[in-house]
């Protein structure tokens, strides 16, 4: 409401009348254009996090020459793929070679815009924010597919094949997972999911086996390892990306890092309290409430590379075995239970 103001404000000074809706477009892309400024520059710090936790894991050193401990890294990459040439194999389908990478970074951003910050602080509060998420966020497979297709080589459309499978295995469980956090909040808004934890996490109660199936599936669902079978190296190469070179396996690299950092956040809001403190006492809520979902969001990205650093990367077929026969039965008899305990505790029920 401020930026409208001030745009009408703006306006009216150099003689024009601007309409509210003019005003209310011009708000909202600057908000958004800002938003995804500073999430780009945090993506780039948590990429140089994540090289530096896998160094440190293999007592290396990690990035460390450009800036000051190797601050400035990701941005040197970034200005290298920016002015290297694009490769385009001969016979690929142009096109659709350059709209997959695309469709996976705008998916991924654009998922964004019902992520809640603090009160208030969120660019859509939509009632059905999280039923937009979990629609944008698995259309980027639809990138991994177009890429792998097009770029018309057998290796690649192998790992685009995986990623089609193991993506859709583990949404399943995902869904069922925020099944039952729905039940627990009573809403679809991802704001009210929060205030529900005002009196306590979802974390703490019945529902922290449904966040360690969360986060499994989250690393599954974002090919991270040791779920990176898309891009198992001594089978397929380099995975579905393999015939990119430049800014559109730039693109298809930031996507990725959207939807890790994505899910870490996505952690902290569903089973964390959001932005909330862990006690509702001074100084911790003095503390603002961005500061407090940043700092759970590094704390799960920490997890995730972590993992990566630590965990052996599994078969192919134990990674749909574990999805099939282990995340979805017990998703699915957990939904019944949190159906069944919010019904005879007589909270809210959707």
């Amino acid at each position: 409401m401020v930026l409208i103001g001030f745009f009408t404000w703006l306006f009216s000074y150099v003689g024009i009348a601007l309409p509210y809706g003019w005003a209310w477009f011009l708000s909202q892309l600057t908000l958004i254009l800002i938003f995804d400024v500073i999430l780009l520059v945090m993506i780039a710090f948590f990429l140089l996090a994540d090289r530096k936790i896998f160094a440190a894991v293999q007592m290396r050193r990690g990035p460390n020459v450009v800036g000051a401990f190797g601050l400035l890294q990701s941005f040197a990459d970034l200005a290298k793929y920016l002015f290297k040439e694009a490769i385009i194999p001969a016979s690929a389908n142009r096109v659709i070679f350059i709209l997959a990478p695309l469709i996976t970074s705008t998916t991924a951003l654009a998922s964004y815009a019902v992520l809640p910050l603090d009160e208030g602080w969120v660019i859509s509060d939509i009632n059905v924010g999280i039923l937009y998420l979990f629609a944008v966020s698995s259309l980027g497979v639809y990138g991994i597919i177009m890429g792998g297709w097009a770029s018309n080589s057998k290796y690649p459309f192998l790992s685009a094949l995986r990623a089609a499978a193991q993506m859709v295995s583990y949404e399943v469980s995902i869904g069922f997972v925020l099944v039952t956090v729905l039940l627990f909040a009573g809403s679809l808004n991802l704001s009210d999911i929060v205030r529900a934890q005002k009196d306590g996490w979802f974390a703490f109660t019945m529902l922290a086996p449904m966040m360690m199936i969360f986060f499994v599936s989250a690393i599954a669902e974002t090919n991270r390892p040791p779920f990176d079978l898309v891009e198992a190296e001594s089978e397929l190469v380099a995975g579905y990306f393999v015939e990119y070179s430049s800014t559109p396996f730039l693109l298809f690299f930031l996507g990725e890092f959207l939807n890790i950092v994505l899910m870490s956040a996505m952690l902290a809001i569903l089973f964390f309290g959001g932005w909330l403190p862990p006690l509702d006492i001074w100084p911790l809520n003095a503390i603002p409430g961005v500061i407090w979902l940043i700092g759970k969001t590094i704390f799960f990205f920490f997890c995730f590379a972590m993992v990566r650093s630590i965990v052996p990367r599994y078969r192919y077929d134990q990674l749909m075995r574990l999805g099939w026969k282990v995340f979805l039965p017990t998703s699915l008899l957990w939904v019944v239970l949190t159906a069944a305990w919010v019904l005879f505790s007589h909270q809210k029920v959707l």
